[in-house]
């Protein structure tokens, strides 16, 4: 990891009553409301929660990435004990990207489409760690076997046209991972993925996460993925944490609605749909 020694008292990152909200013609837009959660490390924290409901947005939040209208109006970010809001822009983009990575629903808008996958794997020890090009060569391929692509040195020599977009998406864990960061952030990293493609990035983050110790925020609509991926988890309903805890807590004492609906929502193999009918969620 980055330093030799982690407080593993210390929280990787602590949220405390974060407020974000979109400016627009129409006036502010609240996104966030009030949203605390606590991350510790070599820890993954699932946020769960309908599209719309400001998931996407936490973790913008954290990587200060919120566009011109977006502003933090209300709380506090702290990575590894000091306050994100305090830092000045260099130091931000020092954390950026290196001890704090994303990984987004989309992986052709991570990749350069006119470079080849090796050159864009070996810019991150390049740039953050200004090794040789041999040792970034060295490095890059290294963590492509990692993410369990088949031909390694064919894909360094690949451009991202010529990938299937689960290949992609395991580039872009790659180069997420290259800079060894200590909270990866995943942005529904499956949703452009088709479920066999999809249960094996599930797989590959739960063990990179294992091996590398990187504390995770898993962000996804998807309760299973969660359930599989994660130790603890934050339901968010409407911009708000509605309900947070261990996984299985959570599971066995559902004290707020909407997660209730959620967990009935999920359908079950074999299960009879006149016995056992899907439930909608009512309203808005």
């Amino acid at each position: 990891m980055n330093e030799a020694v982690r407080d593993p008292a210390q929280p990787i990152i602590e949220i405390e009553n974060l407020s974000i909200s979109f400016f627009t013609r129409k006036g502010e837009i609240p996104a966030v409301m009030d949203f605390s959660c606590t991350v510790m490390p070599g820890e993954a924290m699932g946020i769960v929660g309908e599209s719309g409901c400001g998931k996407s947005t936490v973790s913008l939040g954290i990587m200060r990435d919120l566009s011109n209208i977006g502003k933090i109006v209300g709380g506090r970010i702290k990575f590894q004990g000091r306050d994100m809001g305090e830092m000045s822009d260099e130091e931000l983009r020092a954390i950026r990207g290196n001890k704090i990575a994303m990984i987004y629903q989309e992986p052709m808008a991570s990749l350069n489409p006119a470079m080849k996958i090796g050159q864009q794997l070996m810019e991150v020890p390049l740039i953050h760690d200004k090794v040789s090009k041999e040792e970034a060569y060295n490095r890059a391929l290294e963590m492509v076997r990692a993410v369990k692509l088949p031909d390694p040195e064919r894909m360094m020599r690949s451009y991202p046209h010529q990938l299937s977009g689960g290949q992609q998406q395991r580039i872009v864990i790659a180069m997420a991972l290259l800079s060894k960061p200590a909270l990866l952030l995943l942005d529904e990293p499956t949703t452009a993925l088709d479920v066999t493609v999809e249960a094996g990035i599930v797989e590959l983050v739960k063990g990179l996460g294992e091996k590398f110790g990187t504390s995770m925020i898993f962000v996804s609509h998807n309760l299973g993925l969660i359930l599989e991926t994660c130790d603890r988890i934050t339901v968010m309903y409407s911009g708000e944490a509605v309900e947070t805890g261990k996984i299985e807590d959570v599971f066995d004492r559902m004290r707020h609605p909407y997660t209730q609906g959620l967990f009935r929502s999920i359908p079950l193999p074999g299960a009879d749909k006149n016995s056992r009918p899907l439930i909608s969620i009512p309203g808005q």
